[in-house]
């Protein structure tokens, strides 16, 4: 694994941000946008590729049309003995779309996509013999996964 190194130029800073509104965005037209040659941003995305500063590119999806009108956020609280048991049980739950492991009484916070409020009962489930689980419904999400500042 490289070394850890948290400068990013602001060149870098704005190839991370075009790529972040639009992961798709052609070559060409990034350098377009940022005035340089298709080489030399080709090399500077290569770079940020292979120093994992860039680690993907993903499709931004809405959830409702996909059939999952609700999100919830649920902490989990495993019973002792039993953290690997629900690691293991959230990673077999597809409706959980993502999980932290935290510090404090709870050890996990899990996002779950939801067909319905019943759908919530189904999916917490399996996890009522290894944790106490609670949840709270998503109302709205006013500030959507972003960039962190970069300089």
């Amino acid at each position: 694994m490289p070394a850890f190194n948290p400068v990013v130029d602001a060149l870098d800073a704005r190839i991370l941000a075009l790529l972040a509104d639009e992961g798709r965005l052609p070559i060409s037209e990034l350098a377009r946008r940022l005035g340089l040659s298709a080489p030399s941003v080709t090399e500077r995305v290569r770079r940020l590729e292979s120093e994992d500063v860039i680690r993907g590119y993903a499709a931004g999806l809405d959830l409702q049309r996909l059939g999952y009108p609700l999100q919830a956020l649920v902490r989990l609280r495993p019973v002792p003995g039993r953290l690997r048991d629900v690691e293991a049980l959230l990673l077999q739950t597809p409706e959980c779309i993502e999980c932290d492991k935290i510090t404090g009484e709870d050890c996990f916070v899990a996002r779950l996509v939801l067909r319905s409020i019943q759908h919530l009962d189904q999916v917490l489930e399996p996890f009522a013999d290894c944790a106490e689980t609670n949840s709270a419904l998503v109302k709205s999400t006013p500030v959507q996964r972003r960039l962190p500042p970069l300089r």
